[in-house]
Formats: structure tokens, sequence, C-alpha cells
């Protein structure tokens, strides 16, 4: 008994400092003090309702990304027509969201078709028209799965995206979800700047890098005159008193590299102190890259981000080593900014805002103070109440109840889970539990006593009959916690974390701490003095 008494106060003292290590840095004064030199970074993070930030609701253009997926459907299928000889000419998407092509031999219907078949299932033909000269105009539309798998996968590609986006922007604990038509809900905590933020959130950050014609005449390219393969294009400069100029430049349509070799982009500063993105690509995009500078040595490479032209530098020689960099007169911030969104990699389709507000800090505060208070009259009460009727039993209760709410705060703050309102009003409720559970074990003691058995019997008895009972209950709460937290949206996630990890701690301390605290008594007590219950 004395030693299984002494390991088991062993590990309630480990528990116990564990719990203040991870609970002290939330508690405030602390982070001031030079405890925070041994103390973990952990701090319960505070929900969109306590905390203050923005909400946002962002519609996902869903059938621009059906009309990119459908143009390069286009061009895979014109090349491999390409490659068993078949003629096909044209591939563009038209509207309603169709893809568009001629065939220029009619006796090649058949193997075209059978091609389609094999390698393009996912589209079917919506019709087929005779042409003159033996040509044949076809017109093709997905099928409505690979439409509805397109959709899915171009949401989740935003959704992760958007993520990355905003882990990278700094925001602890956002909320981003996917929603009913084509939407994207995302909470914001502590984000003061919404307009900063919807600008980082919804860049398309679609990079090219395409060659300049510099023999193209610009004055015909103005007027819509310009060479096969080749689109007018402006270059934007930011001059000194804030405006912008643009300046008409004509490229190569065909992309000689994309952002999709990207591997890092950081920003950097120049030897006058100009901020810049500084690109790296991975071992194909170098290759690729130097293999196009060094075939272009003299001619200018214009750098495009979402059809926007950053800067056209003239190739000086051969770049190897996968770098390169944009310039554009760019502010710190702009700069910081723009290797976000290239870092996180490209939407797979315009989002827009369709819905913002902000929800302000102060009403936070007084949604925490309120909590608060609220916490602190019923766990005094519950504290007062619970010596007055049980006596000694009633402070090893209480004792109980506030190892509980230490660790339910060190589990917030350990696992980086975030206290929202519903939160606070789960802890409530897990106080509630935790003197319950120990009133069910005391009410079994005393029923043990009033029979007449021993202290050390009645405790026993009591103990062992009311856990069973207390176990019960208690996994059923857990798994309807666990139900409200994969099902749940945020406010209601963070009541669910809240409630299971005070279920967890209740159990920790209404079975197992009150009975060591109980054994402890009676190994110390004289002969016949009475349990105080």
């Amino acid at each position: 008994m004395q030693g299984s008494l002494r390991w088991r106060i062993i590990l309630i003292i480990f528990v116990l400092g564990l719990g203040l290590i991870y609970a002290l840095p939330s508690v405030p004064g602390i982070k001031k003090s030079a405890l925070t030199k041994i103390l973990p970074d952990n701090e319960i993070n505070l929900g969109l309702d306590l905390k203050g930030g923005i909400h946002l609701t962002l519609g996902v253009d869903v059938q621009k990304a059906i009309e990119n997926s459908l143009a390069q459907m286009g061009q895979d299928i014109r090349s491999e027509a390409r490659e068993e000889s078949i003629l096909v000419l044209r591939p563009r998407v038209v509207q309603g969201g169709k893809l568009e092509f001629v065939l220029l031999k009619s006796d090649q219907q058949e193997a075209l078709e059978d091609m389609l078949e094999q390698k393009f299932s996912q589209l079917k033909i919506v019709s087929r028209e005779p042409l003159e000269q033996g040509k044949v105009r076809y017109v093709l539309g997905m099928t409505p799965k690979y439409k509805e798998h397109l959709t899915k996968l171009t949401i989740d590609q935003a959704i992760k995206t958007i993520r990355n986006r905003i882990d990278q922007f700094g925001v602890a604990e956002p909320d981003i979800r996917k929603q009913e038509g084509n939407r994207i809900q995302v909470q914001l905590p502590g984000l003061d700047d919404p307009q900063r933020a919807i600008k980082v959130i919804g860049k398309t950050a679609h990079l090219e890098f395409k060659l300049v014609d510099d023999e193209a005449d610009i004055k015909k390219a103005l007027k819509g005159i310009l060479p096969p393969g080749r689109e007018l294009a402006f270059i934007y400069k930011k001059l000194p008193d804030g405006s912008t100029s643009k300046q008409p430049i004509v490229l190569r349509k065909e992309a000689v590299l994309t952002g999709e070799y990207i591997t890092d982009a950081n920003t950097a500063f120049d030897s006058y102190g100009q901020p810049y993105v500084s690109l790296s690509f991975n071992k194909r995009g170098s290759r690729i890259f130097e293999r196009v500078t060094g075939e272009n040595v003299k001619k200018r490479l214009a750098i495009v981000l979402d059809g926007k032209v950053y800067s056209a530098p003239v190739i000086q020689e051969k770049i190897s080593g996968g770098r390169a960099s944009i310039t554009g007169r760019f502010t710190t911030e702009e700069a910081h900014d723009l290797a976000i969104v290239l870092r996180a990699g490209s939407l797979p389709a315009p989002v827009h805002v369709m819905e913002e507000r902000s929800v302000g800090p102060s009403l936070g505060q007084e949604s925490i103070e309120k909590g608060i208070f609220s916490a602190l009259i019923g766990g005094a009460v519950v504290l007062v109440f619970m010596v007055v009727y049980y006596g000694f039993a009633g402070i090893v209760a209480d004792i109980a109840l506030l190892f509980n709410i230490l660790l339910i705060m060190a589990g917030l703050a350990g696992f980086g889970a975030t206290l929202t309102l519903p939160g606070i009003a789960g802890i409530i409720l897990t106080i509630g539990m935790a003197v319950d559970a120990n009133v069910l074990i005391f009410e079994r003691i005393r029923e043990e006593l009033r029979r007449g058995l021993s202290p050390r019997a009645a405790i026993d008895e009591g103990f062992g009959r009311a856990t069973l009972t207390i176990l019960d209950a208690n996994v059923t709460t857990i798994i309807a916690a666990i139900i409200l937290y994969q099902f749940g949206t945020g406010p209601i996630r963070g009541f669910a974390v809240t409630l299971t990890l005070g279920i967890l701690a209740s159990m920790f301390t209404a079975i197992f701490v009150s009975r060591v605290i109980f054994d402890l008594w009676l190994t110390r007590r004289k002969a016949g003095t009475a349990l105080s219950i």
C-alpha cells in the first residue's frame, strides 16, 4: 500500500508540474517575467469570438477552372492527334463551357473518335458538323461525373492553397472550411487588416515566363494587328509620385516556363535597398530555365503574373543554378505578400469575396470578462457548498476541481486548441460534471458508513462502485463531443475540445487524485478518527 501510494503521489506531482508548465504562459503577467525563459511558448489561442478578427465568405469561380481545364485538354488533344497523324486545328473553349476544334480530313473521323474514347474518356461529343472542303467541326463537353469531380477538386485545391498562404501569413488557428454553393468560409482570429488578407488570399498567382518579340510593330499591335502566336501585354511600373504607368509590349503566347516549378520564393533587396522577389526552381525548372536563357541571350524575357508583366529584363548570359527574380518597384510589404502567394502555389480558379465581416476585439474582451466572471462566481459557490456539505471530503473535491481546471488550461495550451465563447461554456459545464463525479463517490461512501463499515472499507467500496458509473457516463459524453468536433463548425468545435479535455481531466482528478488524498488520510489518521463526509 505504502509503495503504491508513493508512486501514485509521484505521478500526481509530475502531472501537476506538467500542467503548471503549460498553463502558466497563458496567465497574464507571466509573459513579462523571467519565467518566460524556461516555460514553453504555447499559449491558449483565443477564437474569433473572443479575440476579434475577420470573417470572409469566398466564392470560387469553378466555371473558370472548368474552362482552363478544357483549354488544356484542347492542347492535349491536338498533341495526341498529331502523334497519330490526325490533323486537328484551332481547339478553343466556346460559350457554355464546351471545347471546339476542326478536323481537317473527314476520313479521319473514326480514328479521332477512337482516340477520344481511349484517352479522353472524361469528354463526350456534343455535336459534329460537316464543313466545306471535307472538314468537320467537333464540339465536346465534360461528362457530368468528371465535371462534379473537377468541381470538388477545385474547391479542395483552393482550400489547400488558401490555408498555405494564411499559414505563411502568420495567422494562428485560422478556420477554413468548405460550404455549399462552391463557397469557402475563412475566419482569421486576431487579424485587423482585412484588405491585405483579401489581397493575399484572392491573388491567383499564375506565373509565366514568356519571350518578348521586340521585332513586332507596337503601333500595329495596339490596333489589334499581331503576328501569329503573339499577344499584346503591358509592363506596369510604379512612378515616384505613386501613380502607375503602363508600357505596351508584344509577347510570344507560349510560356517557356511556369510557376509550377517554383520551390521557394523570398523577399530580397538589391544594392539600392529596393525589395524584389527571389525565386528558386526545382531540378526540372532549373534545367528548363538554363536552356531557355542559353538559347535566347540578348533577348528579353518577360515575367508575367496573373496576366500582368512585372519586368522584362534582357538575358545577358545563360543562367544556371535555378534562380530568378521579379522586380517591379515593390514596397517591402508587397514583395513579402507576393513571395507568400508564389511559395504557397497558385489558386486553381479565381476567388471573390462574397461576405466580409470584422469582429471587434472589444466585443471579444467583453465576452472574456463575462465568461471569466461567470466561471469565478459559479466555481466559488460550488467550492463553498462542497466544504459546507461534505466537510473534509468537500475540501478533497475542491482540490480535485482546481486541479481539473488547471489541466484543462494546460491541455488547451499544450495541444494548440482554440478557446472560444462556447469553449468557456464547456469549461463551466465540466466543472459541474467534475463535482458530480465526486458527489457520486461521496454518497456511496456515506451509504457504506451508514451500513457500519469502517472508513477504509467504505472508501474502497465507494470508489469501487461509483467508478464504473462515472466511466459509463463520461465515455458516452466523450463520444458525443467527438461527433460535435467532427461535424461542428469553429465555435462548436471549441466547445467539443474543452468538453473532452474537461471530462478526461475530471476522471483523473475525481477518481485518481481524490482516492490518493483519501488513502493519504487513512495512513496518517489516528485510530478511531471518523471520516468527515
